[in-house]
């Protein structure tokens, strides 16, 4: 959510830390059997800056899981799923951009060899107002809603990884074009040399998130209720 934990690819694409004050772009996907170099990754890497806002574009997106720095501890499916609350507050905020990737010939992986591009969001502390989570299986959606009676959904050590975000937002003491590895509000540290921004509170109004994936090291949801629908959130 709004805004990544430890943000991480997968264990086995970890790229290596590249020195301070260092360029490292993503290597190009390995050639076919025939000699022909698939282009995915060349075309990936080419789109970055265009993929990501300008406050959150950094000369390292492509090495940032080095130091663990991404939120995903794992693979992810290539599915994206929406969430949305009409309202999240939280203590402790940290946003930079990030790589996440797929299994190894994930149907999923289309022309980007198996790559997406986020935007890692940390939040040390988060409260949400009115949780809804779909996922579009084709013809039908798996949707999830919680926090919408007296108590609302709490989270800590959250991170989400997200390509879009939408909503009306207002930061308490927000720091912009902090270098990643300095950061201190959420307990998440990136690779030297990469922008990122942090904040000691965060309030999203009606927000709505495209997410590929979402960790937690508390995740309280009452009044849950999980099923499928013809529409999602």
């Amino acid at each position: 959510m709004a805004s990544s934990s430890d943000p991480t690819s997968s264990a086995g694409n970890t790229p290596e830390q590249p020195e301070s004050g260092s360029v490292t772009e993503t290597p190009a996907a390995s050639g076919t059997a025939d000699g022909t170099e698939r282009g995915g990754r060349v075309r990936l890497r080419r789109a970055a800056i265009l993929a990501v806002p300008a406050t959150l574009v950094a000369a390292g997106l492509a090495v940032l899981t080095a130091q663990g720095a991404l939120g995903v501890q794992f693979a992810i499916s290539g599915m994206p799923f929406t969430v949305t609350a009409t309202e999240l507050n939280g203590t402790g905020f940290e946003q930079f951009g990030a790589l996440d990737n797929m299994a190894e010939d994930s149907p999923n992986a289309g022309d980007t060899g198996g790559q997406v591009l986020v935007v890692t969001s940390a939040i040390k502390k988060a409260t949400l107002t009115k949780l809804c989570q779909s996922v579009d299986l084709g013809g039908t959606n798996l949707l999830i809603t919680a926090g919408s009676g007296a108590d609302k959904v709490t989270a800590a050590d959250l991170t989400t990884d997200s390509t879009e975000l939408s909503g009306d937002a207002a930061f308490d003491n927000i720091e912009i074009g902090n270098d990643a590895s300095m950061l201190t509000k959420a307990g998440v540290r990136g690779p030297k040399g990469v922008f990122s921004q942090q904040a000691d509170t965060v309030r999203i109004a009606d927000l709505r998130q495209t997410n590929y994936a979402t960790t937690a090291g508390v995740f309280k949801l009452p009044g849950l209720k999980l099923r499928f629908s013809g529409s999602g959130c």
